[in-house]
């Protein structure tokens, strides 16, 4: 005779599988779905998918060690926050703890301002290890033998994914995008449909780069966004070769080390271009007013804090490089101009 209860027949794994996979929503609007409140219960980025499903096996195997007795997920929520708490105990960075409390909290939907939600410590750039002076892997790693794949991600800014995903068909010429510009903005707006008007977004940005000739298309960076990417720098022309050279649906670069500080070269493409942007500080006019003190301030600087604190930033130029590399905060900008290294 069968089982009645088909769920429990289940193990942890692949109760914990069919849970989170049920939430896969590839291809859906992010926006939409916050607008309308259902964006709590879906996961749109298959990077993020395949992150919370590595942290939640994690968290699967140590209920497996300590607590063999708990076989369903119900019975295992009430472990999260101890499980956390051994990974903080064990002194993984707080960025792995975050990133681990956010997948159990997607699993079991604890939302931040629960009041059972674990609080993780504080991030701090200052314990950031890597990009920050020479590391144990950089030994393992050879800067002449890897000149062109270094100065590529100076030049273009991908991330190590992105790298992975490049292709030729991927190089974009100003031309090109100038005409289909011209042909979209032809369309009057109220005949725009949502994927017309995000494509005029997307050429639109690439304005503010006119120092630019060519761009990368970036079809699916973090959180799923599209962008163009402007290359950058003295050898852009090499960059663009080596795009051109790649048949259309071929991988530009077929392995990318394992030690290579992607990070880093990111960092600096990310202080080239806000240094070719940035207006000085003293510049930037003192155009509001403080409404409790009456002194006038300056509204397009921004003000670092924490172990920044006091260093200020040209508004303007940390958000064109924000576009650039994909995000749509400058403050994390603001951190990838403080790991990068002196120019």
């Amino acid at each position: 005779m069968g089982r009645r209860n088909k769920t429990y027949s289940k193990d942890l794994h692949q109760q914990a599988y069919d849970r989170l996979t049920g939430m896969l929503a590839f291809g859906e609007s992010k926006k939409e779905a916050m607008a309308n409140g259902t964006a709590k219960n879906k996961i749109f980025s298959h990077a993020t998918y395949k992150n919370y499903w590595k942290h939640i096996k994690y968290f699967l195997g140590y209920i497996k060690e300590k607590h063999p007795e708990c076989t369903t997920l119900k019975n295992a929520k009430k472990y999260v926050n101890e499980w956390l708490q051994s990974r903080v105990d064990q002194g993984l960075s707080a960025w792995t703890v975050q990133l681990e409390a956010k997948a159990l909290g997607k699993l079991y939907g604890i939302s931040p301002d629960d009041e059972t939600y674990f609080d993780p410590p504080k991030r701090n750039r200052q314990d950031i290890k890597r990009s920050r002076g020479d590391r144990v892997r950089d030994k393992h790693f050879s800067k002449t033998n890897n000149d062109e794949l270094i100065k590529f991600c100076r030049g273009t800014g991908l991330r190590r994914r992105e790298l992975q995903e490049l292709r030729g068909k991927d190089l974009v010429s100003r031309e090109q995008i100038e005409a289909e510009l011209a042909e979209l903005e032809e369309i009057p707006k109220e005949q725009q449909a949502p994927s017309v008007a995000r494509r005029l977004e997307i050429l639109r940005d690439t304005q503010l780069f006119p120092e630019a000739q060519s761009f990368i298309h970036v079809r699916n960076g973090k959180g799923g966004r599209e962008r163009l990417s402007p290359i950058v720098g003295k050898h852009a022309d090499q960059i663009v070769e080596r795009i051109a050279d790649t048949p259309a649906e071929e991988k530009v670069w077929q392995h990318i080390h394992t030690s290579a500080d992607i990070h880093g070269y990111r960092a600096e493409y990310a202080t080239a271009i806000y240094k070719a942007h940035a207006r000085a500080i003293e510049d930037i006019p003192y155009d509001k007013v403080n409404r409790g003190t009456g002194r006038r301030y300056q509204s397009e600087v921004y003000t670092c804090r924490k172990d920044e604190a006091g260093r200020k930033l040209d508004k303007a130029a940390m958000l064109v490089c924000s576009k650039a590399l994909g995000h749509n905060r400058i403050s994390v900008v603001a951190c990838l101009l403080y790991t990068s290294p002196s120019p």
